[in-house]
């Protein structure tokens, strides 16, 4: 019986059994003996036996009641915000259950409150950093409009200041839409609407996105992989994906670099590759490329906020896909992002 798993539960009931063994073995020695005024021992040993039963109960209900008293203290304070109390369930029985169970909700809900702490940790962080970002765009603004506001002679001066302005403000509107689609992601509310599509129109339309970008720069354009490969996915999500690491790849090649993307399928794999031949990444830098807004001291790079990565990152990782990076200071880099091709049985 589960009752008696209960130590005290279970010396509780040897004490009246116990009892009642005494009282039933007078009462027979009574009776085998034929003791005159047996009526009045077998009385005696009545009120004796009911007395130890009563006194076995009361002992027993008055220690229950001082576990009970110090659980709901101990509950108490952990309500008042001592979030390191714990009820004491050392012992075997259903009431000691449920003091195990109290215990694990309250690790619960002290892991829901980190997760909280750390929510908000982020997002005051997060604001600063946007906070931060957007004061060197917007001072460099300052600046160019100040300096046509004093009317340039030379008209080429004003068409020069009116380009970097119209740069500085496509940073801030790049910056503020990779933060909405990275909170977004965080907060679980995108609906990605997948289905099968074809990898390679996918990157014929970045290869098409980039290729005037590339052309400006001097960089070359290498797209490569099976024209039949389907894929099941959010293709607008996807497409954000790889543009930003092609972005990050023409961000750190020269004049005269190249970029390579390559897609292939196995019996159980769809990868696709992001390969360049660039300045590469320092190895100080590699555990941090995929932290927001992480600026390396060692990249030419001073336009970029540090959202591009991450939010690829999110977008394959919210696909059920990895990423990899592998990097050679002066040789390039190479993304591999990977997804499991689920097996028909």
């Amino acid at each position: 019986m589960k009752i008696l798993a209960n130590g005290k539960i279970k010396r509780l009931f040897l004490c009246v059994a116990s009892a009642d063994i005494g009282f039933v073995a007078i009462v027979l020695l009574c009776m085998n003996l034929q003791v005159e005024n047996a009526l009045v021992y077998v009385m005696i040993a009545a009120i004796c036996m009911m007395a130890a039963v009563f006194v076995f109960l009361y002992l027993y209900f008055r220690e229950q009641n001082k576990i009970m008293e110090d659980a709901i203290s101990r509950i108490r304070d952990y309500i008042s915000g001592d979030r390191d109390v714990r009820l004491e369930c050392n012992e075997e029985g259903e009431l000691y259950r449920l003091f195990h169970e109290i215990n694990s909700l309250a690790s619960i809900l002290n892991a829901h409150g980190e997760n909280e702490e750390r929510a908000k940790k982020f997002m005051k962080d997060t604001i600063s950093d946007i906070s931060h970002q957007l004061k060197t765009p917007l001072a460099a603004l300052n600046i160019y409009n100040g300096l046509m506001q004093q009317e340039a002679e030379d008209v080429s001066e004003i068409k020069e200041f009116t380009a970097l302005s119209e740069k500085e403000l496509d940073r801030i509107e790049n910056l503020v839409q990779n933060l909405l689609k990275i909170t977004k992601l965080d907060s679980g509310t995108i609906i990605f609407e997948k289905k099968m599509e074809n990898i390679s129109e996918m990157m014929d339309y970045i290869e098409r996105h980039f290729a005037c970008q590339a052309q400006q720069e001097g960089k070359k354009l290498s797209f490569s992989g099976d024209e039949k490969v389907m894929f099941f996915c959010d293709q607008n999500w996807m497409t954000e994906a790889i543009s930003n690491l092609m972005k990050n790849a023409l961000d750190h090649t020269e004049e005269g670099d190249s970029i390579q993307v390559e897609w292939r399928e196995s019996a159980s794999i769809l990868q696709i590759l992001i390969r360049d031949n660039g300045r590469g990444i320092h190895p100080e830098d590699m555990p941090h490329i995929f932290k927001r807004f992480y600026r390396s001291r060692f990249s030419k790079d001073k336009q970029g906020v540090g959202l591009g990565l991450p939010l690829a990152k999110a977008i394959i990782e919210a696909h059920s896909g990895t990423i990899e990076v592998d990097s050679q200071l002066g040789r390039g880099t190479v993304f591999t992002v990977n997804f499991l091709i689920p097996t028909k049985l």
